[in-house]
């Protein structure tokens, strides 16, 4: 048991959700890495079955969870398929969750039922080919008012679900000479005239979920569709962000702990000079170290989603909380990337071979100090924020 307390009806979330991802997302698992297969039924059925859409008020179909019990569904959902939670994730958190928060009532009811039932798939377009850890400075893609549309020209890299989504939450830059202060958030669609997928890019893990590389050529979005007030989406993006990041480190907790059961089965029955490899003392520190590592994860990311859940429209991107999440995200990743190490040290040749299920978390955990903001930027919010509390300045 962690020191943090779940509540009852948290671990009844996280039991359901981890017996609903055992029966039906473990057995895409392999195929979604070997093939690099995106299994075009997945939203739908995840709609369906009432995961999608968790954050959503239950009159607009949702399961009106907060952020905690969303994120326990993305860390049973790592743990069985990897693969598919990160297919889920970006659209219920980066997309879906960004729109109920920041949305105008008739924005939300207009893109909401879709996405909850997952007959429409969601994704983030911030990142650019030459706008990444500088996302909001660098941002290159544009949106001019013309009339009642604004005229939107740009490219977006590296987006989650971006070669299958319907809807995208975008940004663009609608008053350039005010940088970062001049950006603003819109709702997206893909079937609109001067969208294009440039390419779907191919991946060393994360396999079956499409990623991809966006164009969006003269495209034509309604001024209906953009996020509060023009030049106000920086407030969209920090806030979105700090909950990206807090809520990412479940996966890695779920996927990291899928690795300590494997190990531990195998440790169990892999005999080597006549007596189980669990018996060696080495092998007994790897395995307690990794136990150490997911334990203590996971209590700095069940902290940071419940500050979260009581963040204020508006308060993302300063102050305690964004030291939480990028705490969160930043030992996350750290964690993620020692204990698949670890495991495939554990299973030895067999932690080798392509189609063992440690060495598909193995390759999947390298992404975890690059998403949502690479380590390095992790590490500068949280130094600055500790100055920033202790009223120190480096001016």
């Amino acid at each position: 048991m962690t020191p943090f307390s779940l509540t009852d009806e948290h671990r009844a979330i996280r039991d359901a959700a981890f017996r609903y991802a055992e029966a039906e997302l473990h057995p895409l698992f392999a195929r979604m890495d070997d093939e690099d297969w995106y299994p075009e039924h997945l939203m739908a059925k995840l709609g369906a079955d009432g995961y999608c859409g968790l954050t959503a008020p239950v009159e607009l179909g949702g399961a009106g969870m907060d952020l905690m019990g969303a994120g326990l569904v993305g860390e049973a959902f790592a743990y069985w398929n990897t693969n598919a939670s990160f297919i889920w994730g970006p659209h219920e958190n980066l997309c879906l969750n960004n729109i109920l928060r920041n949305g105008s009532p008739e924005q939300i009811a207009r893109f909401a039922p879709g996405l909850i039932s997952g007959r429409k798939v969601g994704a983030l377009g911030l990142t650019e080919p030459g706008a990444g850890s500088d996302a909001l400075g660098s941002m290159a893609t544009r949106a001019v008012r013309d009339g009642d549309d604004y005229v939107i020209t740009g490219q977006k890299m590296f987006i989650s679900n971006g070669p299958v989504a319907d809807v995208i939450l975008l940004y663009a830059k609608t008053a350039p000479d005010l940088g970062a202060k001049g950006i603003s958030a819109f709702v997206v669609e893909t079937d609109t005239p001067g969208f294009k997928v440039a390419q779907t890019l191919t991946k060393m893990g994360w396999r079956g979920c499409p990623t991809g590389e966006l164009v969006f050529d003269a495209m034509r979005v309604p001024a209906a569709n953009r996020l509060g007030p023009e030049n106000s989406g920086v407030a969209v993006v920090m806030s979105g962000l700090d909950i990206e990041r807090a809520f990412l480190c479940l996966p890695s907790i779920g996927a990291a702990q899928r690795c300590l059961d494997l190990s531990l089965d195998y440790a169990a029955t892999r005999r080597q000079f006549g007596k189980p490899i669990g018996s060696f003392q080495m092998i007994q520190s790897h395995l307690a170290e990794m136990a150490t590592l997911i334990e203590a994860a996971r209590v700095t990311a069940y902290s940071a989603l419940a500050a979260c859940d009581t963040m204020q429209h508006g308060d993302g991107g300063r102050g305690t909380i964004h030291r939480l999440c990028a705490q969160s995200v930043m030992f996350g990743a750290e964690m993620l990337a020692r204990v698949t190490d670890l495991a495939v040290q554990i299973h030895g040749g067999s932690g080798f071979i392509w189609d063992t299920e440690v060495n598909r978390h193995y390759r999947n955990a390298r992404i975890a100090s690059l998403g949502g903001g690479t380590t390095e930027v992790r590490k500068l919010i949280i130094a600055e924020e500790l100055f920033r509390e202790r009223g120190l300045s480096l001016r």
